[in-house]
């Protein structure tokens, strides 16, 4: 069933400092999740909107905007095709004139894997066709991203544009989740309903088309089921209504308020400082958390901040050291030294264990203060510089972490 949420349509380009970033991160996420559960599980978790909102947020991408969408497909398949042979993950597609190559791609992959490449170009182009045509809500598509594993399962994450409202949509496709490209096919839309539109994927409509062939047949319109809606706001700051503050005060509970010495697993992080831990920690629930811990995207924005400041700077020494103690987890790993991997995986389950009687006691607004006076130290920068040492605090003024 389809899914509402808004996404301001954002333009510009990600800096190369934090592209780069991005990639090596999202890729490392990404094996990560397909050593612990398997490439049907990353298949899955790409077609889940909500999953797919809190990764970017972990990457440092604007945690609200469209821009996620294609900075984060762009960061996955710049460090996923390259070792497709070894991970069994392929990504084609792209934005724009790269959406045309899908078919292509597809077709390679097809030739090297075995896999049926004429259906899965089939199921590309109609995957397509539906979102641009058969939901006429408004939306031109402009992106297409099509994800495959070397076992035939896909997932489709597209995107559309609106010039009128300066708002995006995006369309979740997976493989497993449907039966039928013409009925009720979505694993999720993002985007907010605007009124009527023509929607003859809907379960109603299948006495108003035979098929996707027919679409030019005059129907009456439909709405689009309504259920839970994700919104994404038009303004940049992050407010407390953005976030389950007892989720990110767990986070941080754990950062900066427990010894270390409390957790047996946490000594395998030797040398990791507390705000490097806080994103490890974020980081780990996007790996290991389930479906129901990302309703809250812009939680994880409080990994890496957000290139555009929000809701701090891009803390580019903490990204850096959160990228190589969970690649330096992932590779001593595969050579049966588990403990450190092992250790990033328990951070996940130590937040939500304090989660269970954590309650609030500071703002929101005091922990992005912090986090915006101390950027400097962590290498802070957005698309418009680098952070500056802030003016010293008055004396005896202190954060105390929710």
């Amino acid at each position: 069933m389809p899914s509402y949420a808004d996404l301001p349509l954002h333009y510009g380009q990600v800096p190369p400092w934090l592209a780069k970033r991005m990639s090596l991160l999202g890729g490392a996420i990404v094996e990560a999740i397909l050593t612990d559960y398997g490439k049907g599980e990353v298949i899955r978790r790409l077609s889940d909107p909500c999953w797919f909102q809190a990764l970017g947020c972990v990457l440092g991408m604007d945690w609200h905007s469209s821009g996620i969408t294609t900075s984060v497909m762009g960061a996955l398949k710049k460090s996923i095709n390259p070792r497709s042979s070894e991970l069994g993950i392929y990504i084609c597609g792209g934005k724009g004139r790269y959406s045309k190559q899908t078919p292509a791609e597809l077709t390679a992959i097809a030739e090297k894997t075995g896999l049926p490449g004429e259906q899965l170009v089939y199921s590309s182009k109609l995957t397509a066709k539906v979102d641009n045509t058969a939901i006429q809500d408004g939306f031109q598509l402009y992106l297409h991203s099509f994800i495959l594993s070397d076992e035939g399962e896909w997932a489709v994450v597209q995107q559309g544009m609106n010039d009128t409202n300066h708002m995006a949509r995006r369309y979740h496709w997976h493989s497993s989740a449907f039966t039928s490209f013409t009925e009720a096919p979505h694993t999720f839309i993002y985007g907010r309903n605007q009124g009527q539109i023509l929607n003859l994927t809907d379960v109603q409509a299948s006495l108003t088309k035979s098929g996707i062939l027919q679409l030019t047949q005059e129907n009456p319109a439909h709405l689009l089921p309504e259920i839970r809606n994700l919104v994404m706001p038009c303004r940049h700051h992050v407010k407390a209504d953005d976030v389950n503050l007892k989720r990110l005060g767990s986070v941080l509970a754990l950062a900066y308020d427990t010894r270390p010495a409390d957790f047996e697993a946490l000594l395998m992080l030797e040398g990791v400082g507390p705000r490097t831990l806080q994103s490890l920690t974020l980081v780990s629930e996007v790996i290991h958390g389930t479906p129901s811990r990302f309703e809250d995207p812009a939680r994880f924005s409080f990994a890496h901040g957000g290139k555009d400041g929000h809701p701090f700077p891009v803390p580019t020494q903490i990204y850096d050291d959160t990228i190589h103690t969970l690649k330096e987890a992932l590779h001593k790993a595969k050579v049966g030294e588990s403990d450190k991997k092992d250790a990033i995986r328990k951070l996940s389950q130590l937040s939500q264990q304090i989660e269970q009687d954590f309650e609030p006691n500071s703002s929101l607004d005091k922990v992005i203060e912090q986090e915006r006076r101390d950027s400097w130290k962590y290498g802070g920068r957005t698309v418009f510089g680098k952070a500056i040492t802030p003016t010293p605090p008055k004396s005896g003024e202190q954060l105390t972490l929710f």
